[in-house]
Protein backbone atom coordinates (compact mmCIF):
# COMPACT_ATOMS: atom_id res chain seq x y z
CA UNK A 1 0.00 0.00 0.00
CA UNK A 2 1.35 3.53 -0.60
CA UNK A 3 1.62 5.96 1.56
CA UNK A 4 -1.39 8.48 2.39
CA UNK A 5 -0.28 11.80 0.34
CA UNK A 6 -1.29 14.85 0.53
CA UNK A 7 -1.89 16.13 -3.21
CA UNK A 8 -2.83 19.61 -1.97
CA UNK A 9 -0.30 22.26 -3.49
CA UNK A 10 -2.36 25.41 -2.34
CA UNK A 11 0.70 26.54 -0.51
CA UNK A 12 -0.76 29.99 -0.38
CA UNK A 13 -3.81 31.41 0.50
CA UNK A 14 -3.43 35.40 0.92
CA UNK A 15 -5.55 37.60 2.51
CA UNK A 16 -6.62 40.24 -0.06
CA UNK A 17 -8.95 42.41 2.03
CA UNK A 18 -10.81 41.95 5.52
CA UNK A 19 -12.87 43.16 8.05
CA UNK A 20 -13.20 41.53 11.51
CA UNK A 21 -16.73 40.34 12.24
CA UNK A 22 -17.94 43.12 15.29
CA UNK A 23 -17.06 45.34 12.12
CA UNK A 24 -19.57 43.75 10.29
CA UNK A 25 -23.63 43.67 10.23
CA UNK A 26 -23.86 40.21 9.88
CA UNK A 27 -23.17 38.16 12.95
CA UNK A 28 -23.87 34.14 13.48
CA UNK A 29 -22.99 31.84 16.49
CA UNK A 30 -24.81 28.73 15.50
CA UNK A 31 -27.63 27.01 13.69
CA UNK A 32 -31.05 27.68 14.63
CA UNK A 33 -30.05 31.11 16.16
CA UNK A 34 -29.96 32.95 12.85
CA UNK A 35 -30.08 31.87 9.15
CA UNK A 36 -28.66 34.11 6.77
CA UNK A 37 -29.72 34.61 3.31
CA UNK A 38 -26.67 33.54 0.95
CA UNK A 39 -26.46 34.14 -2.33
CA UNK A 40 -23.77 32.08 -4.09
CA UNK A 41 -22.70 32.47 -7.66
CA UNK A 42 -20.83 29.78 -10.00
CA UNK A 43 -17.16 30.25 -10.14
CA UNK A 44 -16.73 32.36 -13.94
CA UNK A 45 -13.40 31.56 -15.99
CA UNK A 46 -10.79 34.62 -16.01
CA UNK A 47 -9.80 33.08 -19.16
CA UNK A 48 -10.55 29.97 -20.97
CA UNK A 49 -12.96 27.80 -19.36
CA UNK A 50 -12.01 24.47 -17.84
CA UNK A 51 -14.42 21.87 -17.57
CA UNK A 52 -15.57 20.73 -14.37
CA UNK A 53 -14.28 22.84 -11.89
CA UNK A 54 -17.11 25.58 -11.26
CA UNK A 55 -19.37 22.84 -11.17
CA UNK A 56 -16.88 20.65 -8.80
CA UNK A 57 -16.71 23.88 -6.13
CA UNK A 58 -20.22 24.78 -6.16
CA UNK A 59 -21.00 21.30 -5.27
CA UNK A 60 -18.20 20.92 -2.54
CA UNK A 61 -18.83 24.82 -1.10
CA UNK A 62 -22.69 24.37 -1.03
CA UNK A 63 -22.69 21.13 0.44
CA UNK A 64 -20.48 21.97 3.71
CA UNK A 65 -22.29 25.97 3.96
CA UNK A 66 -25.51 23.61 4.04
CA UNK A 67 -24.25 20.94 6.23
CA UNK A 68 -24.00 23.98 9.03
CA UNK A 69 -27.21 24.93 9.60
CA UNK A 70 -26.05 28.42 9.50
CA UNK A 71 -27.61 29.90 6.10
CA UNK A 72 -30.63 29.80 3.85
CA UNK A 73 -29.27 29.50 0.84
CA UNK A 74 -31.09 31.96 -2.33
CA UNK A 75 -32.59 29.95 -5.60
CA UNK A 76 -29.98 30.61 -8.19
CA UNK A 77 -32.93 30.16 -10.49
CA UNK A 78 -33.64 33.74 -9.26
CA UNK A 79 -30.52 35.21 -9.93
CA UNK A 80 -30.11 38.54 -11.91
CA UNK A 81 -27.83 39.97 -14.63
CA UNK A 82 -25.04 40.58 -11.67
CA UNK A 83 -24.56 36.90 -10.90
CA UNK A 84 -22.80 36.60 -14.63
CA UNK A 85 -21.01 39.22 -14.15
CA UNK A 86 -16.98 38.54 -13.11
CA UNK A 87 -16.39 41.49 -11.09
CA UNK A 88 -15.29 40.52 -7.74
CA UNK A 89 -14.13 44.28 -6.42
CA UNK A 90 -17.38 45.60 -4.61
CA UNK A 91 -17.52 48.76 -6.93
CA UNK A 92 -18.27 46.08 -9.56
CA UNK A 93 -21.09 44.53 -7.40
CA UNK A 94 -24.58 45.66 -8.00
CA UNK A 95 -25.98 44.85 -4.18
CA UNK A 96 -28.77 46.51 -5.41
CA UNK A 97 -29.77 43.16 -7.28
CA UNK A 98 -28.99 40.95 -4.35
CA UNK A 99 -30.73 42.81 -1.43
CA UNK A 100 -34.06 42.36 -4.27
CA UNK A 101 -33.74 38.95 -4.00
CA UNK A 102 -33.47 39.01 -0.22
CA UNK A 103 -29.97 38.37 -0.08
CA UNK A 104 -27.70 39.23 3.40
CA UNK A 105 -24.54 37.81 2.26
CA UNK A 106 -23.07 36.71 -1.11
CA UNK A 107 -19.93 34.60 -2.75
CA UNK A 108 -18.56 35.39 -5.52
CA UNK A 109 -15.84 33.74 -7.45
CA UNK A 110 -13.72 33.35 -10.43
CA UNK A 111 -10.99 30.92 -11.96
CA UNK A 112 -7.86 30.69 -14.19
CA UNK A 113 -6.04 27.61 -15.18
CA UNK A 114 -2.41 28.17 -16.97
CA UNK A 115 0.60 25.73 -17.19
CA UNK A 116 -0.79 23.41 -14.88
CA UNK A 117 -1.88 25.88 -12.18
CA UNK A 118 -5.51 26.10 -10.96
CA UNK A 119 -5.85 29.94 -9.26
CA UNK A 120 -9.54 30.85 -8.10
CA UNK A 121 -10.36 34.04 -6.25
CA UNK A 122 -13.08 34.12 -4.08
CA UNK A 123 -14.92 37.18 -1.80
CA UNK A 124 -17.96 37.01 0.55
CA UNK A 125 -19.84 40.55 1.16
CA UNK A 126 -22.04 41.59 3.76
CA UNK A 127 -24.65 42.78 0.66
CA UNK A 128 -26.56 45.24 3.07
CA UNK A 129 -24.08 47.17 4.03
CA UNK A 130 -21.82 46.57 1.07
CA UNK A 131 -18.83 45.82 3.20
CA UNK A 132 -16.11 42.91 1.96
CA UNK A 133 -16.15 40.42 4.70
CA UNK A 134 -12.73 38.24 3.68
CA UNK A 135 -11.14 38.07 -0.10
CA UNK A 136 -8.96 34.90 -0.91
CA UNK A 137 -6.62 33.78 -3.60
CA UNK A 138 -6.09 29.87 -3.52
CA UNK A 139 -3.35 28.45 -6.01
CA UNK A 140 -2.99 24.82 -6.54
CA UNK A 141 -3.67 21.98 -9.10
CA UNK A 142 -7.00 20.65 -11.11
CA UNK A 143 -6.96 17.82 -8.06
CA UNK A 144 -7.06 20.65 -5.57
CA UNK A 145 -10.82 21.80 -6.22
CA UNK A 146 -12.71 20.05 -3.44
CA UNK A 147 -9.64 21.14 -1.21
CA UNK A 148 -9.97 24.76 -2.07
CA UNK A 149 -13.99 25.05 -1.84
CA UNK A 150 -13.32 23.32 1.97
CA UNK A 151 -10.85 25.67 3.14
CA UNK A 152 -13.13 28.64 1.57
CA UNK A 153 -15.88 27.25 3.97
CA UNK A 154 -14.10 27.13 7.11
CA UNK A 155 -12.70 30.96 5.99
CA UNK A 156 -16.43 32.04 5.67
CA UNK A 157 -17.88 30.45 9.17
CA UNK A 158 -14.53 32.48 10.31
CA UNK A 159 -15.54 35.64 8.62
CA UNK A 160 -19.26 35.21 9.69
CA UNK A 161 -18.98 33.57 12.98
CA UNK A 162 -15.28 33.93 14.71
CA UNK A 163 -14.46 30.34 14.69
CA UNK A 164 -12.91 28.35 11.64
CA UNK A 165 -15.13 25.61 10.34
CA UNK A 166 -13.93 21.40 10.11
CA UNK A 167 -14.34 21.29 6.47
CA UNK A 168 -11.16 20.84 5.57
CA UNK A 169 -9.66 18.25 8.42
CA UNK A 170 -9.92 14.50 7.49
CA UNK A 171 -11.60 11.63 9.32
CA UNK A 172 -10.31 8.45 9.73
CA UNK A 173 -12.43 5.14 10.29
CA UNK A 174 -12.22 1.15 10.24
CA UNK A 175 -13.84 -0.86 7.18
CA UNK A 176 -13.98 -4.05 5.85
CA UNK A 177 -14.88 -3.12 2.45
CA UNK A 178 -11.13 -5.24 1.47
CA UNK A 179 -12.56 -8.16 3.49
CA UNK A 180 -10.76 -7.79 6.54
CA UNK A 181 -11.12 -4.28 8.92
CA UNK A 182 -8.23 -1.65 7.76
CA UNK A 183 -7.54 1.90 8.39
CA UNK A 184 -9.14 4.79 6.21
CA UNK A 185 -8.98 8.24 5.76
CA UNK A 186 -11.26 10.47 4.12
CA UNK A 187 -12.67 13.80 3.93
CA UNK A 188 -15.50 15.54 5.94
CA UNK A 189 -17.63 14.89 3.29
CA UNK A 190 -17.11 11.16 2.28
CA UNK A 191 -14.68 11.67 -0.48
CA UNK A 192 -11.68 10.90 -1.48
CA UNK A 193 -11.10 7.62 1.28
CA UNK A 194 -7.83 6.41 1.18
CA UNK A 195 -6.87 2.94 3.05
CA UNK A 196 -3.63 3.67 5.41
CA UNK A 197 -2.84 -0.45 6.67
CA UNK A 198 -2.77 -3.30 4.97
CA UNK A 199 -2.54 -5.73 8.26
CA UNK A 200 -4.76 -7.74 6.78
CA UNK A 201 -6.17 -8.68 10.48
CA UNK A 202 -8.44 -6.67 13.03
CA UNK A 203 -7.67 -2.67 13.12
CA UNK A 204 -9.91 -1.09 15.75
CA UNK A 205 -10.23 2.56 17.33
CA UNK A 206 -8.14 5.11 15.61
CA UNK A 207 -6.85 8.64 16.93
CA UNK A 208 -5.42 11.65 15.36
CA UNK A 209 -2.24 13.36 17.49
CA UNK A 210 -3.61 16.53 18.25
CA UNK A 211 0.00 17.80 17.38
CA UNK A 212 1.35 15.66 14.47
CA UNK A 213 -0.04 14.39 11.44
CA UNK A 214 -0.61 11.07 12.71
CA UNK A 215 -2.82 8.39 14.52
CA UNK A 216 -2.83 5.56 16.77
CA UNK A 217 -5.22 2.63 16.79
CA UNK A 218 -5.36 -1.20 17.87
CA UNK A 219 -4.28 -4.26 15.45
CA UNK A 220 -4.06 -8.04 16.06
CA UNK A 221 -1.35 -7.76 13.25
CA UNK A 222 0.92 -9.53 15.76
CA UNK A 223 -1.53 -11.78 17.36
CA UNK A 224 -2.15 -9.58 20.56
CA UNK A 225 -4.15 -6.08 20.06
CA UNK A 226 -1.43 -4.04 20.12
CA UNK A 227 -1.29 0.02 20.06
CA UNK A 228 0.46 1.23 16.78
CA UNK A 229 1.22 4.53 15.58
CA UNK A 230 0.89 5.64 11.69
CA UNK A 231 2.59 8.60 10.57
CA UNK A 232 0.18 10.24 7.69
CA UNK A 233 2.13 11.00 4.70
CA UNK A 234 5.30 9.10 5.18
CA UNK A 235 3.26 6.05 5.86
CA UNK A 236 5.88 4.73 8.61
CA UNK A 237 3.93 2.93 11.46
CA UNK A 238 5.49 1.41 14.87
CA UNK A 239 4.03 -0.24 18.03
CA UNK A 240 3.57 2.64 20.97
CA UNK A 241 2.38 -0.43 23.27
CA UNK A 242 2.43 -3.98 23.15
CA UNK A 243 1.38 -5.59 26.36
CA UNK A 244 0.45 -8.75 27.15
CA UNK A 245 -3.41 -8.48 26.77
CA UNK A 246 -5.16 -5.22 25.65
CA UNK A 247 -4.14 -2.34 24.61
CA UNK A 248 -7.27 -0.42 23.16
CA UNK A 249 -8.88 2.35 23.19
CA UNK A 250 -6.03 4.24 22.60
CA UNK A 251 -6.55 8.64 22.80
CA UNK A 252 -3.85 11.24 23.08
CA UNK A 253 -4.12 14.32 25.77
CA UNK A 254 -4.88 17.36 24.70
CA UNK A 255 -1.24 18.61 24.06
CA UNK A 256 -0.54 15.45 22.71
CA UNK A 257 2.52 13.95 25.28
CA UNK A 258 0.43 10.99 26.42
CA UNK A 259 -2.19 8.63 25.40
CA UNK A 260 -4.80 7.16 27.71
CA UNK A 261 -5.68 3.67 26.67
CA UNK A 262 -6.96 0.23 28.01
CA UNK A 263 -4.45 -2.55 29.30
CA UNK A 264 -5.49 -6.01 30.70
CA UNK A 265 -1.48 -6.94 31.59
CA UNK A 266 -2.80 -7.51 35.41
CA UNK A 267 -5.45 -9.83 33.92
CA UNK A 268 -8.15 -7.17 34.55
CA UNK A 269 -9.24 -3.94 32.24
CA UNK A 270 -7.65 -0.74 33.49
CA UNK A 271 -7.25 2.68 32.61
CA UNK A 272 -3.73 4.13 32.34
CA UNK A 273 -2.05 6.85 30.77
CA UNK A 274 1.64 6.28 28.71
CA UNK A 275 4.25 8.32 26.95
CA UNK A 276 4.06 8.07 23.23
CA UNK A 277 7.23 6.14 23.54
CA UNK A 278 4.89 3.56 25.52
CA UNK A 279 6.10 3.57 28.68
CA UNK A 280 4.07 3.73 31.56
CA UNK A 281 3.46 6.89 33.41
CA UNK A 282 0.22 6.41 35.19
CA UNK A 283 -2.49 3.77 36.44
CA UNK A 284 -5.71 5.83 36.41
CA UNK A 285 -8.16 3.06 38.23
CA UNK A 286 -7.96 0.13 40.02
CA UNK A 287 -11.16 -1.41 40.33
CA UNK A 288 -12.30 -5.40 39.45
CA UNK A 289 -14.74 -4.02 36.83
CA UNK A 290 -13.89 -3.11 33.56
CA UNK A 291 -12.54 -0.27 32.86
CA UNK A 292 -12.81 0.77 29.23
CA UNK A 293 -12.96 3.96 26.58
CA UNK A 294 -10.96 6.59 27.36
CA UNK A 295 -12.20 9.97 26.63
CA UNK A 296 -9.71 12.94 27.46
CA UNK A 297 -11.48 16.56 28.79
CA UNK A 298 -10.20 19.53 26.55
CA UNK A 299 -8.74 20.72 29.65
CA UNK A 300 -6.51 17.38 30.15
CA UNK A 301 -7.26 17.00 33.52
CA UNK A 302 -10.36 14.42 33.55
CA UNK A 303 -11.21 11.58 31.58
CA UNK A 304 -14.47 10.22 31.01
CA UNK A 305 -14.34 6.22 30.47
CA UNK A 306 -16.99 3.56 30.57
CA UNK A 307 -17.06 1.33 33.53
CA UNK A 308 -19.20 -2.05 34.83
CA UNK A 309 -18.24 -1.28 38.37
CA UNK A 310 -21.74 -0.60 39.40
CA UNK A 311 -23.39 -4.14 37.52
CA UNK A 312 -24.22 -2.23 33.52
CA UNK A 313 -21.86 -0.11 31.89
CA UNK A 314 -21.96 3.23 32.37
CA UNK A 315 -19.75 6.58 32.09
CA UNK A 316 -17.64 7.60 35.04
CA UNK A 317 -15.30 10.96 35.42
CA UNK A 318 -12.08 10.07 36.98
CA UNK A 319 -9.58 13.23 37.86
CA UNK A 320 -6.06 12.47 36.32
CA UNK A 321 -4.37 13.75 39.39
CA UNK A 322 -6.35 13.39 42.02
CA UNK A 323 -7.59 9.90 40.94
CA UNK A 324 -11.05 10.07 42.15
CA UNK A 325 -14.12 9.19 40.11
CA UNK A 326 -17.30 10.26 39.58
CA UNK A 327 -20.18 8.28 37.80
CA UNK A 328 -22.17 10.67 34.93
CA UNK A 329 -25.02 8.57 34.01
CA UNK A 330 -27.39 6.41 35.57
CA UNK A 331 -29.81 5.93 33.20
CA UNK A 332 -30.01 3.05 30.71
CA UNK A 333 -28.58 -0.87 31.18
CA UNK A 334 -26.14 0.00 28.66
CA UNK A 335 -23.61 3.52 27.89
CA UNK A 336 -20.83 3.81 25.96
CA UNK A 337 -17.73 4.99 23.85
CA UNK A 338 -17.95 8.69 25.37
CA UNK A 339 -16.68 11.65 24.01
CA UNK A 340 -15.51 14.87 25.48
CA UNK A 341 -16.60 18.09 23.58
CA UNK A 342 -13.53 20.55 22.32
CA UNK A 343 -16.10 23.32 24.08
CA UNK A 344 -15.67 21.23 27.15
CA UNK A 345 -19.33 21.44 27.43
CA UNK A 346 -21.04 18.76 26.77
CA UNK A 347 -19.78 14.53 26.92
CA UNK A 348 -21.74 12.74 23.74
CA UNK A 349 -21.83 8.93 24.61
CA UNK A 350 -24.05 6.08 22.94
CA UNK A 351 -26.79 4.38 24.61
CA UNK A 352 -28.75 1.06 24.14
CA UNK A 353 -32.53 0.64 25.01
CA UNK A 354 -34.52 -2.33 23.53
CA UNK A 355 -31.73 -3.27 21.57
CA UNK A 356 -30.93 0.09 19.97
CA UNK A 357 -27.79 2.04 20.50
CA UNK A 358 -28.66 6.01 19.93
CA UNK A 359 -26.48 9.02 20.55
CA UNK A 360 -26.36 11.09 23.69
CA UNK A 361 -25.48 14.31 24.68
CA UNK A 362 -25.08 15.15 28.78
CA UNK A 363 -22.72 18.44 30.89
CA UNK A 364 -20.21 17.23 32.69
CA UNK A 365 -22.11 17.81 36.15
CA UNK A 366 -24.54 15.01 34.92
CA UNK A 367 -27.34 17.27 33.75
CA UNK A 368 -29.43 18.46 30.79
CA UNK A 369 -29.12 14.64 28.59
CA UNK A 370 -30.38 15.05 25.40
CA UNK A 371 -31.45 12.43 23.09
CA UNK A 372 -30.02 13.45 19.35
CA UNK A 373 -30.50 10.37 17.27
CA UNK A 374 -33.57 7.92 17.14
CA UNK A 375 -35.81 5.92 14.37
CA UNK A 376 -33.85 2.29 13.27
CA UNK A 377 -30.06 1.12 13.51
CA UNK A 378 -27.63 1.39 16.30
CA UNK A 379 -25.71 4.61 16.27
CA UNK A 380 -22.61 4.32 18.11
CA UNK A 381 -19.33 6.11 18.49
CA UNK A 382 -19.73 9.39 18.38
CA UNK A 383 -16.91 11.65 17.86
CA UNK A 384 -16.74 15.85 17.48
CA UNK A 385 -15.55 17.91 15.17
CA UNK A 386 -12.40 19.86 16.19
CA UNK A 387 -14.71 22.99 16.39
CA UNK A 388 -17.69 21.08 18.36
CA UNK A 389 -20.19 22.08 15.76
CA UNK A 390 -20.75 18.76 14.70
CA UNK A 391 -20.66 14.92 15.28
CA UNK A 392 -19.66 11.63 13.35
CA UNK A 393 -21.13 8.44 14.49
CA UNK A 394 -21.78 4.61 12.94
CA UNK A 395 -24.82 4.09 12.07
CA UNK A 396 -25.66 0.13 11.69
CA UNK A 397 -29.01 0.63 9.13
CA UNK A 398 -30.09 -3.11 8.07
CA UNK A 399 -26.86 -5.01 8.85
CA UNK A 400 -24.93 -2.01 6.77
CA UNK A 401 -22.80 0.03 8.97
CA UNK A 402 -21.99 3.04 7.51
CA UNK A 403 -20.40 6.61 8.39
CA UNK A 404 -22.44 9.70 9.53
CA UNK A 405 -22.76 13.17 10.30
CA UNK A 406 -25.13 15.95 12.16
CA UNK A 407 -24.87 18.68 13.82
CA UNK A 408 -24.02 18.73 17.56
CA UNK A 409 -28.35 19.22 17.99
CA UNK A 410 -28.88 16.27 16.36
CA UNK A 411 -30.30 18.16 13.17
CA UNK A 412 -28.94 17.57 9.57
CA UNK A 413 -27.75 14.14 9.97
CA UNK A 414 -26.52 12.56 6.51
CA UNK A 415 -24.31 9.19 5.33
CA UNK A 416 -21.29 10.60 4.61
CA UNK A 417 -19.15 7.15 3.93
CA UNK A 418 -19.39 5.23 0.72
CA UNK A 419 -21.47 1.86 -0.09
CA UNK A 420 -19.16 -0.92 -0.22
CA UNK A 421 -18.41 -2.46 3.16
CA UNK A 422 -18.92 -1.71 6.92
CA UNK A 423 -17.63 1.16 8.22
CA UNK A 424 -17.26 2.12 12.30
CA UNK A 425 -14.81 4.17 14.74
CA UNK A 426 -14.74 7.38 13.49
CA UNK A 427 -12.66 9.60 14.51
CA UNK A 428 -12.09 13.60 13.79
CA UNK A 429 -8.70 14.99 12.97
CA UNK A 430 -7.59 18.77 14.50
CA UNK A 431 -6.77 21.49 11.98
CA UNK A 432 -3.73 20.95 10.61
Amino acid sequence: MKPFKNSLLVLMFLTLFSSTVCAARIEISAPGEQTIPLAMTRLLPMGSEQAGVAEEFLQVLLGDLELSGLFAMVDPASFLSDADKLGLRRTDIDFYQWRMLGSEALIKGGYSFSADKLTIELRLYDVITQRLLTGRRYIGKLTDVRKIAHTFADQVLLSLTGEKGPFSTKIAYISNRTGRKELYLMDVDGHQPVRMTDHRTIVLNPDFSPTRKELIFTSYKNGNPDLFRKEIYTGRESRVSLKQGLNIGGRYSPEGREIALTLSKDKNSEIYLIGTDGTIHRRLTNHYGIDVDPSWSPKGNKIAFVSDRRGNPNIFVVDVFSLKVSRLTYEGKYNATPAWSPKDDRIAFARMDNGVFNVFTIREDGTDERQLTFGAGSKEHPRWSPDGRFLIYSHDLDGKKSIWIMRADGSGAKRISAPGGDDTHPAWSERW
